[in-house]
């Protein structure tokens, strides 16, 4: 079925675009495993095959399955595996899409119902302004540069936490600072970093509806409110077409 195809080609897209940078963008993998790392994997391959399983996970996530329904996905593995499903894929995978978007609404409003005291008490943190948009901005160490405009290329710094403080995404932790067209991000950015100055840093609580919406992305659920700590590195101007 499309849906299906659809989902699968996701998790490989996903799987394939782990290892590259998105700056601004959730983390493109899952939370680091042990030191020892899975048990019994031994192999590239079977690490490899462990991770298409983790993404296939991330991906499932939009379902907001319990434990039961997670059961019956194993089933369904299975049963397939063993060439003997239990249901008729075609009378049923037409209506995924419908569940999808019945699950997915479901964690949006969890999601903002969760964030809803965390906004209220970081808009009342001494030195935070909140702006039109639902952006709550605090500087945290003032900055000596210049400004950014929208228009501009910037190089940043930054940590990416949900608001119970669990980091999803850190140049930080790759050693790797982003570049990035100021406006080709998530409005939270575009409006917050173009009230930072070179050298300075910055903290955005970003509301879902300047980040990433009702419908998430990666590892980010839909509704979620993000956390983002950013250090302004540099700014360039982003060049322009030139004319014909």
């Amino acid at each position: 079925m499309r849906v299906l195809s659809l989902i699968l080609a996701a998790a490989v897209l996903a799987l394939m675009s782990s290892a590259q940078t998105q700056p601004a963008s959730p983390a493109k993998s899952e939370p680091a495993a042990s030191p020892a790392g899975a048990p019994g994997l031994t192999s590239d391959d079977q690490k490899i095959v462990y991770a298409v399983g983790l993404v296939m996970a991330r991906q499932l996530s939009q379902f907001d399955l319990s434990p039961a329904e997670l059961e019956i996905v194993k089933r369904a593995l299975t049963d397939s595996a063993a060439g003997k499903p239990g249901e008729n894929i075609d009378e049923w995978g037409p209506k995924i899409q419908s569940l999808v978007q019945t699950r997915s609404a479901r964690v949006a409003q969890r999601e903002k119902a969760k964030s809803a005291e965390f906004l209220v008490k970081a808009a009342a943190e001494p030195g935070a302004t909140k702006t039109d948009s639902g952006l709550i901005y605090k500087e945290l160490t003032p900055g000596t540069g210049a400004t950014p405009k929208a228009t501009d290329t910037v190089k940043v710094n930054y940590r990416g936490t949900f608001t119970n403080n669990t980091e999803f995404d850190s140049s930080y932790k790759r050693n790797q600072p982003a570049q990035f067209p100021l406006n080709g991000v998530i409005k939270c950015w575009t409006e917050g970093v173009q009230k930072m100055k070179v050298g300075g840093k910055a903290r955005l609580v970003c509301p879902s509806e300047i980040a990433y919406g009702d419908q998430g992305r990666g590892g980010i659920p839909g509704g979620a409110t993000l956390v983002f700590e950013i250090e302004l590195l540099e700014i360039s101007q982003t060049p322009q077409p030139a004319a014909k």
